[in-house]
């Protein structure tokens, strides 16, 4: 039976906005729709709600619940894309709160068809949005040892990465890997015996689904393009659920939260510093309660970072 979809830290995000009744935010992860649904009962008939998603599933479900609520709009695009998407609005500058739950959703781990995961046998798709680009079978079918190798070990730290991409290579050339049963069982050929319960195909999986779907690239566009969408004094909030994701969060809000070193003896007025600093980090990082990992095991690695713009 598949695991119903419960938004991961929602009680969390949802008070972190601080929600303004006539407020516009953005839910650039829509999903299910757990944390939408929240955003939007505590807006006012003046509020507006802006949900993204790349998934053609997940917009269709937020057509279904949201669609004849006017204070919606729904926009089948990457999140990337959110500055664009928000000017066609003519929105720019104007946003209370984006919302950011990077990662898979359950409905998609649990969708074999989707080929996001090991558990039941699928079609290696991975493709958050199957209409788009090369699906997970597409790409091994053709790349080069050393790019299989380079992406298991960036992406997913995997380090039998050059023994596995050897072993993929070697099989593909006498029968096609296209399904998530046999990628998974000969990643766990090439695996020593794991001390824990992990899956030995747990960091292959998750290192082809990010590079398939350029994922740490999606976030860095959304990122470089914030101070375009927020107004200041407007949050942006990102749940993560992968270190390098986490890495990148971090590293961006602690770059445009500080002011940059200058050299002793420059003549210039601590405004003039300050006025570099265009971001202020909430509070530290939210993980997910006892309470929460008790009835949804999956937000054990969720890690929450909350900014505001400041200038």
């Amino acid at each position: 039976m598949s695991q119903a979809h419960a938004p991961v830290l929602h009680d969390e995000a949802v008070v972190a906005l601080e929600i303004k009744p006539d407020g516009h935010y953005v839910d650039g992860t829509y999903g299910r729709g757990g944390h939408a649904r929240s955003i939007l009962a505590a807006l006012g008939e003046r509020g507006r709600l802006i949900v993204m998603d790349r998934d053609p599933q997940a917009i269709a479900d937020a057509r279904n619940r949201l669609g004849a609520d006017s204070r919606v709009t729904i926009i089948h695009d990457d999140y990337a894309n959110m500055c664009q998407q928000i000017a066609d609005l003519d929105l720019l500058e104007q946003i209370d709160g984006v919302l950011l739950d990077l990662g898979v959703s359950s409905p998609q781990l649990d969708d074999a068809r989707r080929g996001f995961s090991f558990q039941h046998n699928g079609p290696l798709d991975m493709r958050m949005n199957p209409d788009q680009g090369e699906s997970a079978a597409q790409w091994l079918a053709h790349a080069e040892e050393s790019d299989i190798a380079r992406v298991l070990w960036e992406y997913g730290e995997e380090r039998h990465s050059r023994r596995i991409a050897r072993k993929i290579v070697e099989v593909r050339a006498s029968r096609s890997i296209d399904d998530t049963a046999t990628l998974a069982g000969l990643i766990s050929e090439m695996m020593p015996r794991a001390k824990n319960n992990r899956h030995p195909a747990t960091r292959s999986f998750q290192a082809i689904r990010i590079f398939i779907n350029q994922e740490l690239a999606q976030i860095q566009l959304l990122l470089e393009t914030v101070f375009d969408i927020l107004k200041i004094g407007g949050r942006i909030l990102v749940i993560s659920f992968h270190s390098l994701e986490d890495r990148l969060v971090k590293r961006f809000f602690k770059s445009e939260s500080s002011a940059p070193k200058i050299p002793r003896g420059l003549p210039l007025r601590d405004s003039e510093i300050e006025s570099t600093i265009r971001l202020k980090v909430i509070g530290r990082a939210i993980k997910a309660g006892a309470k929460e990992l008790e009835s949804n095991p999956r937000a054990r690695s969720a890690i929450m970072r909350i900014a505001e713009r400041a200038a």
